[in-house]
């Protein structure tokens, strides 16, 4: 999307465009695919720190949460069948982020939103009835499919339809949702538990049918990006629609880029083995690295289990539910202040900042827990003050990641890949992104048994590691538009070996114009 309202720093053009009611409407919209992903994880952590849940499908880790004082603190809710019950739904949306990459391609952004949409409310229809193990693992499978649609095509819309002057705000509007979801989500369990008869859960779960529903009639009445009409073969309806997008006429200039953008992309035969080629060595590797290294901060870990974790800190189940709703009211002020700032302070300035305050929060929680509950679990009488300092510093490690790694985790990766390769690189996003998130709810519970106050400790290491590797390694890409992405990559004093001049077209794009020969 070469030319969007603004300047466009790669070529020294000025284009025509504005920040119309239509596109922030349509991204409002569109956004609201992150908040079944949200909504999911925030139910899920205070499901499963509900009595009569456990009671009914997992009555071995209710005798040993519940009834049994002899457990360790630490281990009492150590079970492989109830990580499975919250972690399955990652390994789906893992195979379902490959099989949306070629639906996104081949039949537009909208589409995978709607099947995303409609799987997740299957899933959530099933997980609200649920009378067995087998059919709450059944609905989380759905879940995750849908999942895996929503985030695979959400992200590529926002950056697609976006002014580049506002990309980094309108696509964080995804990450708000899905720090809303998480909030509502939280809020809900809260009040579900204190129902009488103990049928709470059901609701929790089934409620997922309303984000769900919001995506789907979202889905159906969004216009498609021109980007996607383009690489479709419908050429005049795109031009037609982003006239109506910029809210000018005088589009010729950015839809001939688009064309020639498009063309190039359909040359590659073989995005996926693309990939590999030298010249996308610096995507591939932030594809990859920038999602494993946003699970290694640590935050599912809070978002999943907060109740459960509050619990274990010492919290009674009420009061860590409450602390949840805590936790996720900060997670949605704080992605606000990202949504303010990433467009004017830059990518870099947030991840570097976000970085270092989560960095010295995770020491501090470590210590307080080390110190308190030492290595038996056991907290003896814990002051109410010490567990109200514990969660001071757990919310200012989560606002930390709520307008850093959270929110750039997704802006970044969808904002860097060339049209060519852009489905292909976005699934491999999703991809390593849903593992990690499979394999840490798979193993954290296990982790937090046998690691204990030293789980923050191992996740502050990674916090370091992955700071050090924004600093030397992601340039800035604040202001860039996504189709000259490739001068940064030139410029980057690393990245500068494996893009070169002659890496795209021999350096050289045809403008379309009388602008002659331009630079990309």
């Amino acid at each position: 999307m070469p030319a969007v309202g603004g300047f466009d720093k790669g070529t020294g053009k000025a284009y025509p465009g504005n920040l119309t009611p239509y596109v922030t409407v349509t991204c409002v919209v569109a956004a609201m695919g992150g908040l079944i992903f949200g909504y999911d994880i925030g139910i899920s952590g205070g499901v499963t720190s509900m009595a009569p849940f456990l009671k009914k499908f997992f009555p071995s880790v209710y005798k040993k949460a519940a009834l049994d004082k002899s457990t360790n603190q630490y281990c009492k809710f150590d079970s492989e069948t109830l990580t499975l019950f919250t972690s399955s739904l990652y390994l789906a949306a893992l195979v379902a982020s490959l099989v949306a990459s070629t639906v996104t391609r081949k039949f537009g952004r909208k589409y995978s939103m709607l099947f995303g949409g409609l799987l997740f409310c299957a899933g959530a229809i099933i997980n609200g009835a649920a009378k067995a193990v087998w059919m709450l693992i059944l609905g989380r499978i759905l879940l995750g499919f849908g999942i895996g649609f929503a985030n695979q095509s959400v992200p590529l819309y926002l950056s697609e339809m976006a002014p580049y002057k506002y990309r980094g705000a309108l696509n964080i509007g995804f990450q708000l949702s899905i720090t809303i979801g998480i909030l509502v989500a939280n809020i809900l369990n809260y009040f579900f538990a204190k129902i009488k008869g103990g049928w709470g859960w059901r609701l929790s779960l089934g409620g997922a049918v309303v984000p769900a529903l919001i995506i789907t009639i979202g889905s159906l009445v969004l216009p498609d990006t021109p980007n996607s009409m383009i690489e479709r073969g419908q050429h005049e309806a795109a031009k037609t629609k982003l006239r109506r997008i910029r809210g000018v006429d005088d589009v010729e200039e950015e839809f001939q880029d688009l064309v020639t953008a498009s063309e190039a992309s359909k040359l590659v035969e073989h995005p996926w083995r693309n990939l590999l080629q030298k010249k996308y060595r610096p995507h591939l590797t932030m594809a990859i690295l920038i999602p494993f290294f946003q699970q290694l901060t640590g935050i599912n870990v809070i978002m999943f289990y907060a109740p459960v974790l509050f619990q274990t800190i010492g919290f009674k189940s009420d009061a860590s539910l409450m602390s949840a709703v805590i936790t996720g009211g900060v997670n949605v002020i704080a992605t606000l202040v990202s949504i303010y700032g990433v467009d004017k302070w830059g990518r870099r300035f947030l991840f570097l900042e976000g970085g270092t305050q989560m960095l010295i929060c995770q020491i501090i929680v470590a210590t307080c827990i080390g110190v308190k509950f030492g290595v038996d679990g056991n907290p003896g009488d814990l002051p109410k003050w010490y567990a109200v300092v514990v969660v001071l510093f757990i919310c200012v490690y989560v606002a930390g990641f709520a307008w850093s790694w959270g929110p750039l985790g997704w802006l970044v990766p969808s904002e860097i890949f060339p049209l060519e390769i852009r489905s292909a690189a976005q699934s491999i996003n999703v991809s390593v992104n849903m593992l990690f998130t499979f394999i840490i709810a798979q193993i954290f519970l296990n982790m937090l048994c046998h690691m204990k106050f030293g789980l923050f400790l191992f996740f502050a290491f990674f916090v370091l590691v992955m700071s050090f590797f924004i600093y030397f390694f992601l340039p800035e890409t604040k202001g860039i538009p996504i189709e000259e992405m490739s001068e940064v990559w030139k410029r980057h004093w690393f990245w500068s070996r494996y893009v070169t001049a002659d890496s795209y077209n021999n350096g050289l794009e045809m403008a379309k114009d009388n602008y002659g020969v331009k630079n990309v």
